[in-house]
């Protein structure tokens, strides 16, 4: 679902940077105001997780389309929305400059479909609500079903408000609204599905890394203390390796069929890309011109293999790096205010 820069006018894009700024800034809060320290590896590690888990397109039967998971409910299930609001920020950001992934103008968009959703609608509202009464196995793979469903759903109907209010023709609003949705939903009940399937497992074997467990809640007392537990290091470890492998290797399978918004676009305006033109759509695109260091998750434009797993490690790797590094970049301004 990344938009391009020339599905939106300059002033629709400010405005959706407007929209995400606000809500960066409130995340931003919120986390510098708690300290929790043990948030920091696991926002690296899951970030690059969820940037691993995008790079694999894949096909939704019968209508020659694909999806990709978003992560924001995911993302959010694990570390709150705050946390997993900022963590998907730097997914989108990496994409947006390292791989050219959707447009820089469109960035401010792209966080608010894809993140803001995900992780305040679908990990604050959903999520929380759900897994109110104690986690278990039925109660996570709901909230992880219905969380992305509707979280893809606001995702999809903002992409086709952004449009309509830039004025974008070639898009009539209820003819590629009637394409978004229904693409989309399809999408966000395999997301559903792979999100659950991973908080199942980690709600198995290292419950506590769940946003909103408390011990002995949901749970016979003592499942808690299971004996094949894995040890806090250890699960990371293995989440680690899985963003790994799904980046470097699993990669090379995903579909070659349009994404869903590529998909609406073609059967819309009968065709999958647009064109703009004007000073600020030219310096957007030679910013990222020249930031993109594997456009298209390629080598040079080669479409080679090796492109997409080194783009999957390079990206992986990036992603960690960013959002551990900026939390204790956060975490070292707030102690030197307290102690100011």
């Amino acid at each position: 679902m990344h938009m391009a820069d020339a599905l939106m006018t300059p002033a629709v894009a400010g405005a959706m940077y407007a929209c995400s700024g606000a809500a960066m800034c409130y995340s931003v809060k919120k986390i510098r105001e708690s300290d929790t320290p043990e948030k920091i590896p696991v926002m690296g590690v899951m970030g690059a997780f969820v940037f691993a888990s995008q790079m694999i397109n894949f096909t939704i039967p019968g209508t020659g389309a694909s999806g990709h998971l978003c992560g924001g409910m995911l993302l959010s299930a694990l570390l709150g929305p705050e946390a997993g609001f900022l963590t998907m920020t730097g997914v989108l950001l990496i994409q947006c400059l390292l791989f050219a992934d959707g447009g820089l103008l469109a960035l401010g968009a792209n966080i608010w479909n894809m993140a803001f959703y995900g992780c305040f609608v679908g990990g604050l509202l959903i999520w929380k609500h759900m897994v109110r009464r104690g986690l278990s196995k039925r109660a996570i793979t709901a909230a992880s079903v219905f969380g992305c469903v509707l979280s893809l759903q606001l995702g999809a109907f903002s992409v086709t408000l952004e449009t309509l209010a830039s004025g974008i023709t070639e898009l009539p609003f209820g003819v590629f609204l009637a394409a978004m949705q229904p693409i989309h939903l399809a999408i966000g009940l395999v997301e559903g599905a792979v999100t659950a399937a991973v908080l199942v497992f980690l709600y198995e074997v290292r419950p506590e890394l769940l946003w909103g467990y408390e011990k002995g809640k949901g749970r016979a007392a003592g499942k808690d203390a299971a004996k094949n537990r894995l040890s806090y290091k250890q699960t990371l470890a293995v989440l680690a390796a899985a963003a790994l492998v799904i980046g470097g290797l699993f990669s090379l399978a995903a579909s070659e069929n349009p994404d869903g918004l590529e998909w609406s676009m073609e059967r819309t305006a009968g065709r999958e890309e647009l064109n703009a033109s004007g000073a600020v759509y030219e310096a957007a695109a030679g910013i990222q011109e020249s930031t993109a260091l594997l456009p298209d998750y390629t080598i040079g434009g080669s479409g080679s293999a090796a492109g997409s797993s080194l783009s999957g490690v390079v990206g992986g790797a990036a992603v960690l790096a960013l959002c551990t590094g900026g939390c204790l970049l956060l975490r070292s301004f707030r102690k030197k205010k307290k102690h100011g």
